[in-house]
């Protein structure tokens, strides 16, 4: 452990890390530095000497506090502790002399700026400014540069701090941004005026003191004091990115992340933060019942009828039940329990038709087999990590963020990866493309995860797809075994998932009970009838056309492909617009906040499944979401801590052995486009610019 030392700022002794910088110091002793250029995850410039503190005894003139650390500062004559000021005459005016120097050539468009009220220049300007200039120069214009459909440019505001330079070089991982040129002809622009390439680009808005990046689908649309803010769970992928939606009335404005260390840090991915305006089109908001061929609106109680006249001429074994990717905990518990009711074993969660939670024999499988086990957090700690059929650039844009970190931090951290070879804005060693690659590893790789102390597997889910699925997982379980990522102290194996809701509906058991029918088996048994019922909750990630057969309520809330195949259709709230919990890759269970009521007559998902149970005569035992909470923990008590997690305990390296067959030909992507992956993108007219912008060739035909 690092021993402290003691330092005093304008006049209080304070016991501080000596490496942390003297801006770091001061704040710990509760005094505020201005700053622009620097920021606590991106690497020290000093460009903007916005935080000149005074130090006692060394030179007579400010010095830059972020690019000094506390361990550099020299004791008094007497071996007095180092001292500090921050407050002085000195400090004063060279702030006021910097203050003015960085606004010489800015243009002071406030009024029309989208920054305006969360402006760090407008901020520091009122409190450390002078209050007027004394340049009568003309001011500089500099062209306006082309960042992508995402990042509206105006570089006359720019300072020069180079915070979005660093974090696209440094978290990104892509060299699309650099300072050119010298003194009053400095600027930042884009490499040969290109989109900047990453999955990230989002975060160069909120990196940005001023309004030089600003969000191009929220320009002009609102001021911050007008948003009503509302903190949530993004459920564009598993991580459960902790975001805050900013709404106004019934509309979605703009989606921005909340620090939390062990998940997101402070980051978002593009598509959960500018997945806002799909959240409005296409909406299902009211029920639909099919008459004649044809949808017709219908009252809440026209469309439990049709369903109940349905139930009851269907026989129990051939009702089936499906799930979603963005369906929150409440209502999987709400449905299995419905399921229970009607006595029927034909449910599942898994869309794209993995073996995950379920053993070969068919028990439970051990919850370490399906979250990521080290957690997130233990991504720092890896020394070698070995990647298995997964492109975290894509699945987990943050979490590959975390990898690069890791990367960057430790220059002899060996990655490994068997799958498709993709730029993942790292380097790693390429073991293979296909699945055999795992059993025949290059021998140097595999001494490395032999001497390592905490080797990390991390495995994507696709990779289980399929009837190959136990296969792979067994060889990548005795692969963990025969390196030691999975030991009682150390559980280096790890699961990568897709879907919000996958974990969670792992946890309660939404999977096929005895005799019970798998996802795909269901869709293939509707084809031909040996189904003739099915309930499906938000799953339009399949081949819907296979249910044309079989009489399917759609409940969801947006028209997609499982409410083109719907005989009656019950209007769901999106994740917004409902309380409710979801479980990450790493098994933490987080609450979901609604930011405003669902649109027209659509209600909260768990809420239509309780009143239609009453309507079928099977009322589920709960009136309101505590109870169904209580009922959730008393299923499962992950549900019970909210917010934290543990480390899994390792899994058996043989839990799968009986699944011993041939591993598949080829690794499955885990979607077709990372911008078109959902119901809520694929309405998004921004992510269809995205496509347009960065994967044109790789389009999904939903259009």
């Amino acid at each position: 452990m690092t021993e402290l030392r003691t330092i005093k700022v304008n006049g209080r002794e304070i016991d501080v890390d000596p490496n942390l910088t003297l801006l770091q110091a001061c704040e710990a002793a509760g005094e505020e530095i201005p700053r622009f250029c620097y920021h606590e995850r991106l690497s020290i410039a000093g460009n903007c000497r916005m935080c000149l503190i005074e130090v006692k005894g060394g030179p007579p003139k400010p010095v830059a506090s972020c690019a000094q650390n506390v361990k550099d500062l020299r004791p008094g004559p007497e071996g007095q502790p180092p001292e500090m000021f921050t407050n002085t005459p000195m400090v004063k005016k060279a702030r006021e002399g910097v203050m003015e120097f960085l606004l010489i050539n800015h243009p002071l468009d406030c009024p029309i700026c989208d920054q305006g009220g969360e402006c760090d220049l407008q901020d520091q300007a009122v409190a450390y400014g002078r209050g007027e200039s004394r340049f009568e120069e003309n001011k500089r214009a500099v062209e306006e540069k082309y960042m992508g459909p995402l990042i509206k440019t105006i570089m006359t505001r720019c300072i020069q701090c180079t915070r979005c330079v660093r974090f696209a070089t440094e978290v990104a991982g892509v060299n699309d941004l650099g300072l050119v040129n010298r003194g009053e002809n400095a600027e930042i622009t884009t490499y040969l005026e290109k989109a900047v390439g990453s999955e990230l680009t989002g975060n160069l808005i909120d990196v940005c003191p001023v309004g030089a990046l600003t969000s191009k689908p929220y320009a002009f649309t609102a001021r911050p004091w007008e948003l009503r803010k509302t903190e949530t769970i993004d459920v564009m992928d598993a991580l459960g990115t902790n975001i805050r939606v900013d709404s106004r009335g019934r509309e979605v404005l703009r989606i921005l992340p909340r620090i939390h260390n062990d998940v997101n840090e402070e980051w978002l991915s593009d598509k959960g933060r500018f997945i806002w305006d799909g959240l409005k089109k296409r909406r299902l908001d009211r029920p639909y019942v099919r008459v004649n061929g044809k949808l017709q609106a219908a009252s809440w109680s026209e469309a439990f009828a049709a369903i109940k006249a349905r139930l009851d001429m269907t026989a129990s074994d051939k009702i089936g039940a499906l799930v979603g990717d963005l369906v929150p905990a409440e209502a999987i518990k709400a449905l299995k329990d419905l399921t229970d009711a009607l006595g029927t074993p034909h449910r599942d969660c898994r869309q794209d038709g993995s073996m995950m939670g379920v053993l070969p024999d068919g028990g439970e499988a051990p919850r370490s087999t399906y979250t990521f086990g080290s957690t997130v957090a233990a991504i720092d700690e890896a020394d070698v990590i070995l990647l298995v059929g997964t492109n975290p650039r894509v699945e987990a844009p943050v979490l590959n963020a975390r990898i690069r970190r890791n990367f960057l931090d430790k220059m002899d951290l060996k990655i490994g990866l068997v799958g498709g070879a993709e730029d993942l804005t790292y380097g790693y060693t390429h073991l293979g493309s296909d699945p055999s690659a795992i059993g025949k590893l290059d021998s140097d790789f595999f001494q490395a995860l032999l001497d390592a102390k905490k080797p990390m597997i991390i495995v994507g889910a696709a990779a289980f797809g399929g009837e190959t699925g136990s296969a792979m997982m067994n060889a990548v379980l005795s692969l963990a075994g025969q390196v030691g990522a999975i030991t009682p102290e150390w559980n280096g194996f790890n699961v990568l998932q897709t879907a919000a809701s996958r974990v969670g509906a792992l946890d309660l058991g939404f999977v096929p009970g005895a005799g019970g029918k798998s996802f795909h088996q269901i869709l293939d048994a509707a084809e031909t009838g040996d189904i003739e019922f099915v309930y499906n909750l938000g799953a339009d990630e399949c081949d819907t056309d296979k249910l044309s057969k079989a009489f399917v309520v759609y409940q969801g809330h947006h028209g997609d492909a499982g409410a083109r195949t719907a005989d009656v259709i019950l209007p769901g709230a999106a994740y917004t617009e409902q309380s409710g919990m979801y479980v990450n890759t790493e098994g933490r269970v987080q609450l979901a906040q609604r930011a405003y009521f669902p649109f027209g007559e659509a209600r909260e998902d768990w809420s239509i499944l309780r009143a239609l149970s009453g309507v079928l005569g099977k009322t589920l035992p709960y009136d309101d979401i505590f109870a169904l909470r209580q009922a959730m923990m008393e299923d499962n008590s992950s549900f019970v801590s909210i917010g934290s997690v543990s480390p899994a305990m390792s899994p058996d390296a043989g839990v799968y052995q009986s699944g011993e067959g041939e591993l598949p030909a080829s690794f499955r992507p885990a979607f077709g486009n990372y911008y078109l992956a959902n119901p809520i993108a694929r309405a998004s007219e921004t992510m269809r610019a995205c496509v347009e912008a960065y994967a044109p060739t790789a389009r999904l035909a939903a259009e």
